[in-house]
């Protein structure tokens, strides 16, 4: 059997025709959904792996159950994916071709593939919140597990089956970010009280994060991995930056001491679910008018600054323009959601 005809038996999504060999990489085959069922699952696990679902979860869990795991996972998370977004643009392999595969993502085609860094970040953020309650909270550790390797395996499925990587890349990404897991796991403890060990923290945090962004590979042309990765270094800056102004202004009251604490999980109510919903409505309400004030603050100054053109969207992808100003705003994101949101949530009595 032909790989052509291998990819045109997978259930639920089919090439209407076999176009000529794409000219370049924006390109994006039209398709025939077959089986909405497979569709719909493999989209939304897919989403499970972008920013939308990062930037929903993550302040939720530090705003709704408890800052030492958000802070854990955060750092967890910007770790492997600055490995993941590097090792791509540094290895250069090229995405699945199409045809025979169907790409059903369209911002993302530009990247390279190997390593799968949905693949790298799922498993990331599913393993490492399995490790850290396991020994904090009392539950099955059964159901625990089951429901990290769930939660992992349907975002790598979903990058099959949209067509954005091989096999190859999604286990070459897991395989990874088990190896760090592994390495890095017996300094977890340590990693965790830095934020309030030293006050050049932040500084080291902020420089060194944005050190890497600016000299980030280059690459062929031009993509949205170096966007992506100053996104994520920026947050994870941004993120220390808060918890160390919490800390040093005694802002919040002090996170849980990072040793095991075994206690039971409160039955979800509804007031309690009401309560989480207000605070996290809230908070991202804040931090979307926050991101997008210091984005075109950031942007309007550049543009002055290096004599642009407003509005140019070239312009806003060089190095000089796009780093800054991506840093900036999602560094005031990252300090928005640790310190002025929980500030805000409590002057509006939400406890």
């Amino acid at each position: 059997m032909s790989l052509r005809s291998f990819y045109k038996m997978l259930p639920g999504v089919s090439e209407s025709k076999f176009p000529k060999r794409k000219k370049h990489l924006a390109y994006v085959q039209k398709y025939i959904v077959k089986n909405y069922f497979y569709y719909y699952l493999f989209r939304f696990s897919a989403a499970l792996g972008q920013e939308v679902f990062y930037i929903t979860f993550l302040p939720f869990t530090h705003w709704n159950i408890d800052p030492y795991l958000s802070r854990r996972l955060i750092i967890i998370w910007v770790l492997v994916m600055y490995i993941g977004q590097v090792a791509k643009d540094i290895l250069k392999w090229p995405r699945p071709l199409s045809p025979p595969v169907v790409k059903l993502e369209k911002r993302v085609i530009d990247e390279y593939g190997m390593p799968s860094t949905h693949a790298m970040a799922a498993t990331a953020i599913s393993f490492t919140l399995l490790i850290s309650t396991m020994d904090r909270y009392q539950y099955p550790f059964a159901l625990g597990l089951l429901m990290a390797v769930v939660f992992s395996t349907l975002v790598c499925l979903s990058r099959l089956y949209t067509g954005m990587h091989t096999v190859l890349d999604v286990l070459g990404g897991v395989l990874v970010t088990a190896v760090f897991i592994v390495l890095t796991y017996p300094a977890w403890t340590l990693i965790d009280r830095l934020d309030s060990a030293s006050p050049l923290l932040p500084v080291c945090a902020i420089v060194v994060s944005f050190f890497l962004c600016y000299n980030y590979p280059a690459s062929d042309c031009y993509s949205p991995t170096r966007a992506d990765t100053t996104t994520i270094l920026a947050a994870g800056a941004g993120v220390t930056l808060g918890f160390w102004v919490n800390h040093f202004f005694q802002l919040a009251s002090a996170p849980t001491e990072s040793l095991p604490v075994v206690r039971d999980i409160p039955p979800l109510t509804t007031d309690m679910l009401v309560l989480g919903l207000t605070k996290f409505t809230v908070g991202i309400v804040l931090i979307l008018l926050v991101r997008q004030l210091v984005q075109n603050l950031s942007l309007q100054v550049l543009y002055s600054w290096f004599k642009v053109v407003t509005r140019n969207k070239e312009a806003r992808r060089r190095l000089e323009i796009e780093v800054p100003y991506k840093f900036v705003t999602y560094t005031s994101v990252g300090l928005c959601a640790t310190t002025f949101v929980p500030m805000l949530h409590r002057f509006l009595g939400l406890p």
